[in-house]
């Protein structure tokens, strides 16, 4: 199982007013992450992950509050399906000590000229089987958990 690891520094400005990580901060860190996964997946002269792309789901559970520290979290990335026209891109905002969060996207590859959805290619999805695991645990939140 190959998974891509990525550092997310934490900005002071990412806590809310019950001084943690605010909920739809969250969708920035997934997102960061994201991207840093693609573009080491398939390099920008590559043939693969030409144009664009369009998140159609996210799915996150908040399993305990993050709070703002100068060590980065970690957030592994992976691939959970790879259709025809889309793939599921899974999470774990992590440390050493904790799972924050667990959370999918749904991403949809777009012709920019067109705009319109369009199939992965077989190049496409042979780079996406490569990070292809299963998907994390449903987990409930950790007693205590606040959601912002």
């Amino acid at each position: 199982m190959a998974r891509h690891i990525y550092s997310c520094p934490l900005r002071w400005s990412d806590m809310d007013a019950f001084g943690h990580v605010n909920n739809a901060v969250f969708l920035s860190y997934l997102e960061e992450a994201r991207i840093d996964f693609m573009f080491r997946l398939a390099p920008a002269d590559g043939p693969s992950f030409k144009g664009g792309s369009v998140v159609a789901r996210h799915e996150i559970d908040y399993l305990r509050p993050l709070v703002h520290r100068y060590e980065p979290v970690t957030i592994e990335t992976w691939v959970t399906r790879v259709g025809t026209a889309s793939t599921t891109v899974s999470y774990e905002v992590k440390d050493a000590d904790a799972t924050y969060v667990r959370a999918s996207t749904v991403v949809v590859p777009i012709d920019l000229e067109t705009g319109r959805p369009r199939r992965l290619t077989a190049e496409e999805r042979e780079l996406l089987e490569q990070y292809r695991d299963e998907a994390p645990e449903s987990s409930e939140p950790s007693e205590g958990a606040v959601a912002a």
